[in-house]
């Protein structure tokens, strides 16, 4: 319960537009997309601007009130969700884009920007920003940030925080730190951005950041390839960024199952290619206009299928023909809705160990529970996978669904003997709190609890989320 004193002192510092108690407002911020976390709070902040935010947190961290920030609500593992009626901080309100500067190739962009919207910011300046995910026209800059998100250009251009040239955030007591900087070499300590990219909230608040730009790719190339297993699709994305020069910007894998989902549930697919096969990689690779990038691709292509690495492919001639194709990777996780209920898994494993972590999970988990149907579907060419696992036809999908921390148990114990994380880019949140004590050494633990209490000594920023203390 929120002391009525302390409630009342917020509303003052962010007046009347800046916070709601109305349970309609509040309602769709405590529930995550796939309904798996359910939340409650009474109280939702609102701010307009950092000084506003600051105030407000400096009152919360001296009445020990904990706060709950939450970007676009668009996290997969509970990190964005007020389990105990703490205040929830949305930033939907700082949306501003406050400088693009072609000349330094950044643009600054608050917290509560929506990623599409910086992408098109970019776009009309003539620079490209490249973090690209299936909920960008949703997720903000802020969640992207505090999640260190992936996405599927992450093999070329890396996660959100290589976007990242400096930040500005606020800390439980109320102070701003001001590292708005475009410098692209800056070696003067520790570099303090990096403590707030990918906390999830728990050290301090994002409320800005300069991101990275990149020139506009002149011509894209996508591909979608048949290969007779995860070996092969591996051995491809070595040939193909061997024969681009390392211009392969995408490169996802998809099970012929996850396809047949796909194809069965979500209006306006087809399958690509008139044979069925077993795997599928989808390639995209950027280049300057100069650059023989397709005649690259069809020669790589050509000689792996001569070694039997790929089956068959076609390429999209045309926007519209693109599009069709991404369709088929971004639907992937949500025709899976369709099919009952599905335990997801976010792991990562070094690239060589794909095809070998591959076998030995599908191998268990079938063996566990006979007619499961793994979907492994993902960002291969960054060793990351979404190892989700339908239920088996004709169970119950809540019985199976309560087996959840039984099988992700054996899984992650299979990524970690592979030398992979249990999770890639999702983040822990509540989901993985725990779990994580099981993988992380006590030293990697003890220093994160050590910057937690030094930054967030009251523990009120997203208690219980990614550190357990």
């Amino acid at each position: 319960m929120i002391a009525t004193d302390t409630i009342a002192r917020l509303k003052a510092i962010l007046g009347a537009e800046g916070f709601s108690e109305d349970p309609t407002e509040i309602a769709p911020h405590l529930e995550e997309w796939r309904g798996r976390y359910h939340g409650r709070s009474s109280f939702l902040m609102k701010p307009k601007t950092t000084q506003q935010l600051a105030a407000a947190l400096s009152l919360c961290d001296q009445t020990r009130t904990p706060v709950v920030p939450q970007g676009g609500n668009t996290g997969l593992v509970g990190g964005q969700i007020p389990f105990n009626g703490e205040i929830l901080l949305s930033l939907t309100r700082m949306n501003a884009i406050r400088q693009i500067d072609p000349q330094t190739m950044s643009v600054t962009a608050e917290a509560g920007t929506i990623l599409a919207e910086v992408q098109q910011a970019a776009t009309a300046a003539g620079c490209y920003f490249p973090l690209s995910l299936a909920s960008e026209g949703s997720c903000t800059i802020g969640g992207n940030l505090s999640t260190n998100a992936g996405g599927v250009n992450v093999l070329r251009y890396g996660n959100a925080r290589e976007q990242v040239l400096g930040i500005e955030a606020v800390l439980a007591n109320g102070t701003v730190l001001d590292m708005l900087r475009s410098l692209r070499k800056d070696n003067t300590g520790y570099d303090l951005k990096h403590l707030f990219i990918g906390a999830e909230g728990t050290l301090g608040v994002i409320t800005a950041a300069v991101l990275k730009l990149y020139p506009m790719p002149k011509q894209q190339v996508t591909a979608f390839c048949a290969v007779p297993d995860p070996a092969a699709a591996v051995n491809l994305l070595h040939r193909l960024n061997a024969a681009t020069g390392g211009l392969v910007t995408a490169f996802e894998i998809m099970p012929r199952i996850g396809l047949e989902f796909v194809l069965r549930h979500m209006p306006g697919t087809r399958d690509p290619l008139s044979t069925p096969y077993n795997w599928y990689v989808l390639v995209d690779a950027q280049g300057g206009a100069l650059v023989p990038l397709r005649e690259s691709i069809e020669t790589a292509l050509a000689t792996a299928a001569q070694k039997h690495l790929v089956e068959d492919a076609v390429f999209a001639d045309s926007e519209a023909q693109r599009s069709a194709l991404w369709r088929l990777r971004e639907n992937m996780s949500e025709a899976q809705k369709y099919e009952g209920g599905s335990i997801k898994h976010d792991v990562s494993v070094p690239l060589s160990r794909i095809p070998a972590f591959l076998e030995r999970a599908e191998t268990q988990v079938r063996t566990l529970i006979p007619g499961i149907r793994p979907v492994p579907f993902g960002h291969i060419g960054d060793g990351n996978l979404h190892f989700n696992l339908s239920v088996p036809l004709g169970t119950d999908s809540s019985v199976f669904l309560a087996r959840w921390e039984e099988i992700s148990g054996i899984v992650h114990d299979i990524v970690a003997d592979f030398g992979g994380s249990i999770s890639a880019e999702h983040g822990l949140g509540v989901m993985k709190a725990m779990e994580i004590t099981r993988y992380k050494s006590r030293a990697e633990l003890a220093t994160m609890a050590l910057l937690k209490r030094s930054l967030d000594p009251n523990n009120i920023l997203n208690p219980g989320k990614v550190l357990l203390l």
